[in-house]
């Protein structure tokens, strides 16, 4: 008889006492996820200080940005193989590092301000975990160095929630030294949704359009993440961040384009939003340039560390924003928005695109060529999901095709693509694990055809390539081949390692002599930066005294690591 069926049994959750670099880690992970979710929804809210439309997906690419450089950062410090975790202070300290030259727009500067300040306190305090008092103390110095970085502070803003979350803790705090940290973030988390819900009576911007505040929301979003990883809770159905959030707006929000005041007098702001990062200067010319630019925009924040400072604000002439910038330093990374544009430049509903990403140059001009817009990405540099979302949106269509064209950018590309359906684009990711897979696709792609039957097509295409590669071993690993040593020559098929040799010209020719196999007919060879000059033409002279009829691409990819990526169709 068949066993019975035993009831499941409910994992039990893990609630965190302190708060460490692991749980710090993935509190990062899951705010970013967060923001990805409500990107578009915090956008629409965006009415103060202009209806630029853009808070939400600032604060998702600035933290995802700053998310990957803080990892990379941290790796270059870790012996390869090692599985121990940075400490909590090494943690904070490269994420704010990262955070001051990720942020994006005023949204995307006052929370790399509110990283710092709890990375202050985290290193002041020499904290390898924070416990409930410990939560309070970071986050009120965050809510200071937020506060000090706004040059005209306003109530109804993100520091209105932020003010109240730290104030509120404090006294808990000092009311109960021992607070657990689990009481501790619930508080933050009731304090925060108490505190977004009164902006609008704070900000007379807010209550005209009927919305919450834009910044505000995405500090809710923030702490609700780290409740989910304290409380030891995976997302559920009631507190999913793809839910819309009731209360954040009412019916009457005004169409976007709607002339939303700037201010608390109702006249509209400036004209244009410019930002730069500052290097070889000091506080002494930054002071001066702080009062410059504040006697010509609003919205200023100048913040800085370490010899850099992020700078951004509001002007009517980026020119002499620009100017001003020089004359204090060295500006670097200057991006300068016109608002009008912004809010006008909405994605085409019926234009379709395509984004490539590519490991080489060569490669990437290739897919240029064909009308796509390329994301730079391979081995030591895969693009970030905030690097192929920027892609999507800069296409400007409202139908968008994704090539990862690698297997590691795949899950970027998906989450890329969930974010940019959230902003009311479609998007469809082709899954594509190589280059020659990803040319393979493009080359069927109909512009005159809908997105899914382009989609449908290209898939198939890319199914229908069998692809290889040829590589050199730097390390000593085991292999479906075998064992295999440094300098060891290694051929890829169909993305295992299949063949071990010494010689690169026979591996080649081998790995392309399986790919080929009896109906191979056409042979893409992309050659890499480092491959041999007469390598490719090599191996397709010896592939066709086979196959005399075969008809062979030649690409010169310029890619890392692979002297050969190879296709066959």
């Amino acid at each position: 008889m068949p066993e019975p069926v035993q009831p499941p049994v409910e994992r039990r959750r893990r609630v965190l006492s302190t708060l460490d670099a692991g749980g710090f880690l993935r509190w990062a992970a899951v705010a970013r996820s967060s923001f990805a979710s409500a990107r578009a929804e915090i956008d629409a809210l965006n009415v103060f200080p202009v209806p630029d439309g853009d808070t939400g997906t600032n604060l998702y690419l600035t933290l995802d940005a700053a998310l990957d450089a803080a990892r990379t950062a941290i790796s270059r410090d870790i012996p390869i193989g090692s599985v121990t975790m940075p400490s909590l202070q090494v943690m904070c300290r490269e994420m704010s590092r990262a955070m001051l030259l990720t942020a994006r727009g005023n949204s995307g500067v006052i929370l790399s301000q509110l990283f710092r300040g709890f990375a202050e306190h985290v290193v002041d305090t020499g904290s390898e975990s924070l416990d409930g008092a410990g939560l309070a103390g970071a986050f009120a110095r965050a809510d200071h160095l937020a506060w000090r970085a706004v040059t005209e502070p306003k109530e109804g803003t993100i520091l209105s929630v932020s003010r109240a979350v730290a104030t509120v803790l404090r006294a808990r705090a000092d009311a109960q030294p021992g607070m657990p940290l689990a009481d501790a973030i619930s508080l933050a988390a009731s304090t925060a949704a108490e505190a977004l819900e009164r902006t609008p009576s704070q900000l007379p911007a807010l209550a005209r359009a009927g919305v919450v505040d834009a910044g505000g929301a995405g500090y809710l979003l923030l702490i609700e993440a780290l409740a989910r990883v304290i409380q030891g809770q995976p997302p559920q159905a009631d507190d999913d961040p793809l839910r819309r959030h009731l209360g954040w707006s009412r019916p009457v929000v005004p169409a976007r384009g709607h002339a939303a005041a700037s201010g608390d007098d109702g006249g509209e702001g400036p004209a244009y939003e410019v930002m730069y990062l500052l290097s070889d200067s000091d506080e002494e010319r930054v002071g001066v340039l702080r009062a410059r630019l504040a006697s010509v925009g609003d919205s200023l924040l100048i913040v800085g560390a370490e010899g850099t400072w992020n700078v951004h604000v509001h002007v009517d002439d980026p020119g002499a924003a620009i100017e001003a910038g020089v004359e204090a330093g060295r500006p670097h990374r200057i991006v300068v928005t016109h608002f009008g544009d912004q809010i006008r430049h909405a994605p085409d509903p019926a234009a379709l695109a395509v984004v490539a990403c590519a490991a080489g140059e060569g490669i990437a001009e290739v897919f240029r060529a064909a009308g796509a817009t390329v994301v730079m990405s391979g081995p030591g540099r895969r693009a970030s999901a905030g690097q192929v979302l920027e892609a999507i949106r800069a296409s400007g269509a409202g139908q968008v095709i994704v090539l990862p064209n690698d297997g590691d950018t795949e899950m970027a590309a998906q989450a890329a693509a969930r974010a940019a359906v959230e902003g009311g684009q479609q998007v469809r990711v082709v899954r594509s694990r190589t280059a020659v897979q990803g040319i393979a696709a493009l080359a069927v792609f109909d512009a005159q055809t809908d997105l899914e039957t382009n989609a449908e097509a290209m898939t198939e295409a890319s199914a229908a390539t069998r692809h290889g590669a040829v590589t050199i071993s730097r390390k000593e690993a085991l292999t479906s081949a075998g064992v295999c040593h440094v300098g060891d020559v290694l051929g890829v098929v169909q993305g295992d390692f299949a063949i071990i040799g010494s010689d690169l010209y026979d591996v080649a020719g081998q790995v392309v002599e399986m790919l080929l196999g009896d109906d191979g007919e056409l042979l893409t060879v992309i050659s890499g930066d480092d491959a041999p000059a007469d390598l490719a033409s090599a191996v397709v002279a010896a592939a066709r005294i086979r196959r005399r009829d075969l008809e062979v691409t030649f690409i010169h990819g310029m890619q890392p690591l692979y002297p050969l990526l190879l296709g066959v169709e």
